[in-house]
């Protein structure tokens, strides 16, 4: 019953969370950023097509894509189709593994090794989902810096190659981001700490991360059994600070592999992120979070 549930419904139950995040400078207009991941897209599937379509109703200010978008070769226009009017917006993204390669089957106990063999599918048409995505005007951040302004806000941002597959190259976008930007952002697919603590090193104010689907598996009162990756499984989904300034959401995703078609007590899900200005700060103040969620079905 259990593996009927997280198969058939669960996994095609698609939510909409939404979070505040105090990371602008007080006073700040906010800044409305719609965070997608692991769409892990096959042509066939027209509920999620049909649920990403309607996001473009949220109107964000910017749409940040974190990867894994495909999982078949022939997925690229599914994918294209399904964003539709998001890719007329301001858009940041970077890849994660399959992007380049589909997805295989393995024995699911070698997600609790983290040293485990990696085994790579067939190459997959990354490069014409990269040309869709620009063409529309995103932007690639793969080890790569760019500033950009939006609803009057000027951001600096900076991504790597995915980290999952030993690809990023930091130091090819090493340093503090441009100090006239009222906001810096870095973009990775999976949330490793060898990543995140550069970043936060830099002074990056928020990092956008995927990769986790959330643990995909969440026991009631236990939480995620994985992360697969190196954070901690406190922080598999959802946002939660890194170091003292830097501020970290990691997207549960919208889809699964084929090869592990289930999620249970972790829906697939896509997040609206509003950046306010962060209250001035006291000196008795703890380090609280100051982050609010609250989740809502995109009808």
């Amino acid at each position: 019953m259990g593996i009927t549930y997280a198969t058939l419904i669960e996994r095609n139950a698609f939510v909409l969370r939404e979070a505040t995040m105090p990371v602008l400078a007080p006073g700040s207009p906010t800044l409305r950023i719609l965070h997608v991941s692991d769409l892990h897209m096959m042509p066939g599937q027209q509920l999620k097509q049909q649920w990403l379509r309607e996001l473009d109703r949220l109107e964000p200010d910017l749409v940040v894509n974190t990867g894994d978008n495909l999982s078949h070769p022939k997925a690229v226009p599914a994918v294209v189709q399904s964003l539709g009017g998001l890719l007329g917006r301001p858009g940041l993204f970077v890849f994660g593994s399959n992007d380049y390669f589909a997805p295989v089957p393995k024995n699911p106990l070698k997600y609790f090794k983290k040293d485990h063999r990696r085994v790579y599918g067939d190459p997959l048409p990354w490069q014409d989902l990269r040309a869709a995505f620009t063409e529309r005007g995103w932007l690639d951040l793969t080890h790569v810096r760019r500033d950009l302004e939006v609803s009057g806000i000027r951001i600096a941002s900076a991504g790597v190659d995915d980290p999952h597959l030993q690809r990023d190259r930091y130091d090819t976008v090493a340093g503090a981001p441009n100090q006239l930007a009222q906001l810096s952002i870095g973009v990775t697919h999976s949330p490793e700490p060898r990543v995140l603590d550069r970043f936060a090193e830099d002074g990056y104010d928020l990092v956008l991360a995927g990769h986790t689907h959330g643990g995909q598996l969440v026991v009631p009162g236990y939480g995620a059994l994985v992360t697969n990756c190196g954070i901690d499984k406190s922080r598999v989904k959802g946002a939660s600070r890194w170091g003292e300034h830097t501020q970290l959401h990691v997207s549960a995703g919208v889809g699964t592999s084929p090869w592990a078609p289930y999620r249970f007590c972790c829906r697939p899900e896509a997040t609206l992120l509003t950046l306010v200005g962060a209250p001035p700060k006291r000196p008795s103040e703890d380090a609280g979070y100051g982050i609010t969620t609250t989740e809502a079905i995109a009808n």
